[in-house]
């Protein structure tokens, strides 16, 4: 059995759980506590960073971004960068949006003050960083929101990594009750497709000691 070693509130974990559901390979999930540093972790992933796919011959696959591209030329017959290349260099900018500027304007100055420092004993949330955060998920679902509005999917015409990407930042922000879905209609209908997936319904399922996460996060009805 392939493993995945991941932390339930990681969005970069998360969207490589959906693109294995959305391919349907089994996979058995392995918390990792990156930060103790296990011996037998670092062997497998010097970086000690999850995720990490393990797969059932053995080898160790690092980073989200590495692993989504090794999944889409190892099992291509569910295929999630797009058709054309002008799809597939959509499909690969939009990742990137989100695996880099939404994580850096958003994701760490939400979701790793409020909940990563606390689980991992790094200190108390930085009050400019939470102020910076809501301001820029503020622009950054605007965004989405037009992305939403004019497409089908995000990237285009078809399901694609970027939903992925885009679903699994938002869902650990949705966790915690951080998105303000009122303020982008077309987002929330498109997020409410997609949580609406098979794949997602894991992602549903998690729960964090101490969090509680709002009554539509499983709701998928809104």
């Amino acid at each position: 059995m392939r493993i995945l070693y991941h932390l339930p509130l990681s969005p970069f974990c998360r969207k490589v759980r959906l693109v294995l559901g959305e391919k349907r390979l089994p996979f058995e999930l392995m918390m990792e506590r990156v930060w103790e540093r296990r011996p037998e972790f670092l062997a497998a992933n010097p970086a000690a960073t999850v995720p990490l796919l393990v797969e059932e011959n053995g080898l160790a696959i690092p980073n989200s971004a590495v692993i989504c591209e090794y999944l889409e030329e190892a099992y291509p017959d569910t295929p999630l960068l797009g058709r054309t290349l002008a799809e597939r260099v959509e499909v690969r900018r939009l990742v990137t949006w989100f695996d880099e500027k939404f994580a850096a304007e958003v994701t760490e100055n939400l979701l790793h003050e409020k909940v990563m420092k606390r689980i991992s004993g790094r200190g108390n949330p930085d009050g400019n960083a939470l102020r910076a955060g809501y301001a820029n998920i503020r622009y950054h679902l605007s965004y989405i929101d037009w992305l939403a509005e004019t497409r089908k999917w995000l990237a285009g015409p078809t399901l694609s990594l970027a939903d992925f990407a885009a679903a699994a930042h938002l869902s650990c922000l949705d966790f915690i009750n951080d998105v303000d879905w009122s303020k982008a209609p077309a987002a929330k209908d498109w997020y409410a497709r997609i949580k609406s997936r098979p794949c997602f319904r894991s992602l549903l399922n998690d729960r964090v000691t101490g969090i509680v996460p709002p009554d539509h996060y499983a709701d998928l009805d809104f």
